[in-house]
């Protein structure tokens, strides 16, 4: 309202004339007159509007001004409108009356015009003063809100600017360090002063970020960082997993977790500058803390990832290497038998090298086997009394050739009393051939190898040490781990493709025991440390293997069909199967295998499975639908040799299930078992 804008006056009398004369006098005023002619008709109109005044007679019939005004005070809107009596008896009674009801003045008919007008003028002034500083107040408080909801509307834009600008930081690099870098970086100077990252790992690198006469300044090192001593306490409490009870401050000390566990500790501080967190503030901080776990997490995986695929290129590489060492003499060694086949001592010497070179191929494929077996728990062990002892010899007689090709010493260290366990005679066996085997590859020539067997407390201690060429403290931590090698620059040809110390380990384990590697450093030797409980604390048998059985002599003569499609696979075999006095047929596939079956009626068949135009468990089955074909002897001939494979071949109706290359004993087992 401004000043000259009129208010709004009301005049109530029951008398006509009256009204008139109020209305003549006020006019001057310039004001809006509004007139009641009683009690009710003035209780609608402030109903209706506000008024800077009223005039009220004090006398009308049926409600009178007294009883009007105390109505008017009862509203809420019109209790602190002004009211002026208007009565031609003013005594003290009256007045007081008048008072009580909460009038401001009582002015006496007649009326002097100039008195009136005066009194109203005063009111309405004031009617339009209060109404501009309500409109001011209602105003400032407007803009104070408009302002604050500015305020919080630029804050809640500069928070997500900053965790978008975080999140595309994020986004750039899958680099542990630059991550970790950006994690302490970021922060500053809009949400701390000083952001550290706290890891893990005891005397870990930490990051520590600060802001300097530049810009932000990164700190990248080892040991204790450098914060305040409550807040390192702080971070060290929650990696140890004690429940955050930080609250908000001049500092807040947030975990970072990845799969449930806190692997780091983000420090967020403002005490250099005096700001403190606000709970808006500690949220962000959370939402910063949250998004900063996934980076770091993503970019550990990422590293993992790398690391498992060059992992995996450099097995195949070594898995190739290794494979076409024996390929290569074993070649070299048919072209000569095709030269020279008929000198007696030129064949020996090439059978001597198939044969070594086969046994090599064979221990490759079957220690990747054993690792499977392994890793999917099909392999139980034959759990029973064992002399360390005899182990030990067994393990050094298996490595002996070795170990002579390079000249090495070996001692060997026995206790007085014999040392048993409870485990698999075999498979221990295999644990100590391959640490000897490994300390035998990888010593120089004329080096010097020991194995020693004792006891601490209840514990059985296995000892293999050498003066080879070590093992670097950045392998040492990974050397059990599948396909883990180091650079081997000393003859490696004698190499093998990092499953050995896989093997010995799970072995161990297996048996309730376990194994650790020392290593002064490259080129310092190594040794390896086996401890088993001792007889006398059983454990349980986890996991399977085969005794093999024993060679058997040549039995009778057996009529047998070999089916293979691979021809030189096949025909090798049938000449060998001659050789031990047999009468051998041949098919190259399924359908020829069925044909020939019933032309040759054999008492054996051998069943290449993986065969084109019919595969050898679908020969099987029709063979055995016919009734010629129910007595005879299937086996199964396949390079799958997993419990599955078995069963499917055992399912089809085979009789037997061998893997390739076949193993002669168990081959001739099946020979002289009756038709």
């Amino acid at each position: 309202m401004t000043n000259d804008e009129p208010t709004n006056i009301l005049v109530v009398d029951d008398l006509p004339e009256k009204l008139l004369v109020y209305r003549t006098v006020l006019e001057g005023l310039g004001q809006n007159l509004i007139t009641a002619r009683s009690g009710e008709e003035a209780l609608r109109a402030v109903l209706q509007r506000d008024f800077a005044v009223i005039l009220l007679d004090v006398q009308m019939p049926g409600m009178s001004g007294l009883e009007t005004a105390s109505l008017i005070r009862q509203r809420k809107r019109s209790a602190h409108t002004p009211i002026i009596f208007l009565t031609a008896f003013a005594d003290e009674m009256r007045a007081a009356e008048g008072y009580a009801q909460g009038a401001v003045d009582y002015i006496t008919t007649p009326i002097v015009p100039g008195i009136l007008q005066a009194k109203v003028r005063v009111f309405a002034d004031l009617y339009r003063m209060s109404q501009q500083v309500k409109r001011q107040a209602e105003e400032r408080v407007v803009l104070a809100e408009e302002r604050m909801k500015r305020e919080a509307a630029e804050e809640a834009n500069r928070r997500l600017t900053f965790l978008a600008r975080v999140g595309a930081v994020f986004g750039q690099s899958l680099d542990p360090e630059v991550a970790a870098r950006d994690v302490v970086r970021l922060p500053l100077p809009d949400l701390a002063d000083l952001a550290a990252l706290v890891p893990l790992v005891p005397l870990g690198r930490y990051f520590l970020g600060r802001l300097g006469i530049d810009g932000p300044v990164v700190e990248v090192g080892s040991g204790g960082v450098q914060l305040d001593e409550d807040l390192l306490a702080t971070a060290n409490r929650l990696l140890a997993g004690e429940p955050e009870i930080s609250e908000p401050g001049s500092a807040v000390v947030i975990p970072l977790r990845a799969g449930g566990r806190v692997f780091a500790s983000l420090v967020l501080s403002r005490r250099s500058s005096g700001r403190t967190f606000t709970q808006a503030d500690r949220t962000v901080a959370e939402s910063f803390a949250s998004r900063a776990a996934i980076a770091l997490e993503n970019a550990r995986l990422y590293q993992e990832v790398q690391y498992a695929d060059r992992q995996k290129n450099e097995f195949l590489s070594m898995l190739a290497h290794e494979l076409r060492n024996p390929l290569a003499p074993i070649r070299n060694a048919t072209m000569v038998l095709g030269q020279l086949g008929s000198d007696p001592v030129r064949v020996q010497w090439a059978h001597g090298v198939i044969d070594r070179q086969l046994t090599h191929l064979i221990r490759l494929v079957d220690d990747l086997l054993d690792v499977s077996r392994i890793t999917l728990g099909k392999i139980r062990l034959e759990i029973a009394p064992v002399n360390l002892e005899a182990v030990v010899s067994h393990a050094v007689e298996s490595v002996r050739p070795l170990l002579d090709q390079f000249h090495h010493s070996l001692e060997v260290s026995l206790p007085d009393t014999p040392v048993r366990v409870n485990g698999d005679k075999a498979r221990l066996t295999q644990v100590f051939t391959n640490l000897l085997n490994n300390a035998a590859k990888y010593t120089e020539p004329g080096g010097r190898v020991w194995i020693s067997v004792g006891t601490e407390a209840d514990i059985a201690t296995i000892r293999i040490r050498d003066t080879g060429i070590g093992i670097s403290a950045e392998l040492l931590p990974t050397v059990f781990d599948l396909f883990t090698q180091a650079n081997r620059s000393l003859d490696r040809s004698q190499g093998g493709l990092g499953v050995g110390l896989t093997l010995v380990r799970r072995l161990v384990e297996m048996h309730g025991g376990s194994v650790e590697a020392n290593s002064p450093g490259p080129g310092q030797g190594s040794s390896f440390t086996v401890r088993f409980p001792v007889l006398g604390r059983p454990i349980e048998s986890r996991n399977s293997t085969h005794v093999a059985p024993k060679v058997l002599p040549n039995g009778p003569r057996k009529r047998i069909l070999v089916v293979d499609d691979n021809h030189d696979g096949a025909e090798s075999l049938a000449e060998m199967l001659g050789l031990l006095g047999n009468d051998v047929a041949i098919a190259h596939d399924g359908i020829e295998a069925i044909c020939k079956a019933e032309e040759y009626r054999p008492e054996i068949v051998l069943m290449d499975v993986g065969m084109p135009r019919l595969n050898g468990l679908d020969a099987t089955r029709r063979i055995r639908e016919q009734p010629w074909g129910r007595s005879m002897m299937i086996i199964a001939l396949t390079g799958w040799g997993q419990d599955a494979d078995r069963a499917l071949s055992k399912e089809a109706g085979c009789d037997g299930h061998l893997v390739k290359p076949v193993n002669m004993t168990e081959l001739e087992q099946f020979l002289r078992k009756p038709g």
